[in-house]
């Protein structure tokens, strides 16, 4: 039995959370971090995700490419209800 990736790096984000909050509560600096260079952190952080997301995705703005869209799903739909018969 495998452990899965993203299990592995949930619970040592949880491990490093905790911890940070006991030694928060005791009145320790664990991270050599203010807030603002967390808040920095983190905003950069959300920028560059988004920024890939919306890069992935493909986004049609004009006529021709969301027409192109319609008739991609439209043959997409049809493959598929063809593949589900042939079972």
């Amino acid at each position: 039995m495998k452990i899965k990736t993203q299990t592995v790096v949930r619970t040592v984000c949880l491990i490093v959370a905790l911890v940070n909050n006991i030694l928060t509560v005791t009145g320790m600096n664990p991270l050599p971090f203010s807030e603002e260079e967390i808040y920095g952190g983190v905003s950069a952080l959300v920028t560059a995700v988004i920024s890939l997301w919306a890069w992935w995705e493909n986004n049609s703005f004009t006529k021709a490419a969301i027409a192109a869209d319609e008739e991609y799903e439209r043959i997409k739909a049809e493959s598929s209800m063809n593949s589900e018969k042939g079972r």
